[in-house]
């Protein structure tokens, strides 16, 4: 099994903070953590064992510039930088702009992230171990992202969906629903041919084993996950439909409601999420850090 990357922080002082489960499939709260300052490597260690142990973590009122989000994002491992690159924030590329906003009538960020479930950058040769978001400008309502566990949906798969995709792999593409307007009124840029060359389809197994852990899940998403190889076409449609519909049941889910401030740090090799969207002339603003991960096994 990998091991975090780590990029040991000069010594600190040891910060005095809490680890506090969500009563659900998923997630804790880490209430006094401030990350605007470096972590020594023994607070590093607590944060990272916990990411492991829950899956999702949320970190409270955090106040904190976009170079210290990079920095702590970091201590994970390297950052991926996302194809769209007009949405990246200035002089800070590491961070993707998620936003419903728009400036002399061109929107600052990407207006429709995650409407579908799926796991970040799950398109690419080397998949996003994690996602940190950092709440910048919430509206009154609305907005809530869902996560629901990859693992729990495995392991309580029937024995027969089990055997139907045992040992198969699927491929999974950026542009798979990437024209789909899912709110009326965005529509998405158009690729260029250099940015279609960055998010060419991959192939991934159906069912990954997480580099860390050990832990078994499913790997396939209805955002991405295009097809399932070496079966027939309606086979396929099939067994994803049914994967798609167990995969985001109630007892797997834990609902985010986001309050100001506050970070989100997921496990992309563990779970899936969804946005649930906010009306249209409400203001969002999120800022996005994407940790590479492993290539799936």
């Amino acid at each position: 099994m990998s091991a975090v990357s780590l990029n040991p922080a000069p010594s600190q002082p040891t910060q005095d903070f809490d680890v506090r489960p969500f009563d659900a499939a998923v997630g804790a709260e880490i209430v006094g953590l401030d990350l605007s300052r470096p972590l020594n490597d023994a607070d590093f260690a607590r944060v990272h064992r916990a990411h492991l142990d829950h899956g999702l973590l949320v970190f409270r009122d955090q106040r904190i510039t976009p170079q210290q989000q990079i920095d702590f994002s970091r201590r994970f491992g390297p950052l991926q930088i996302h194809v769209l690159k007009q949405f990246l924030l200035a002089d800070h590329p590491e961070i993707f702009i998620i936003s419903n906003i728009k400036e002399n009538g061109q929107p600052i960020g990407l207006g429709d992230a995650g409407k579908f479930w799926h796991s970040d950058l799950s398109y690419k040769e080397f998949p996003s171990l994690g996602s940190m978001l950092l709440a910048q400008e919430l509206p009154e309502e609305g907005g809530d992202t869902l996560f629901a566990s990859q693992q729990l949906a495995y392991e309580t798969l029937s024995a027969e969906l089990r055997q139907a995709i045992d040992g198969k792999r699927a491929a999974h593409s950026y542009t798979a629903r990437y024209a789909d307007e899912v709110f009326k009124g965005i529509r998405r840029p158009t690729l260029t041919e250099a940015q279609l060359a960055e998010v060419k389809a991959v192939v991934h197994p159906v069912v990954r084993t997480h580099p860390e852990t050990g832990r078994k899940g499913l790997f396939v998403n209805e955002n991405f996950t295009t097809h399932i190889l070496d079966i027939p076409e309606d086979e396929s449609r099939q067994i994803l439909a049914e994967l798609y519909a167990h995969s985001a049941k109630p007892e797997f889910i834990y609902r985010h409601q986001w309050q100001a401030n506050d970070m989100v740090f997921w496990d992309n090799r563990a779970l899936i999420h969804l946005a649930t969207g906010c009306p249209s002339h409400l203001r969002r603003r999120m800022h996005r850090t994407t940790i590479q991960g492993d290539v799936p096994f």
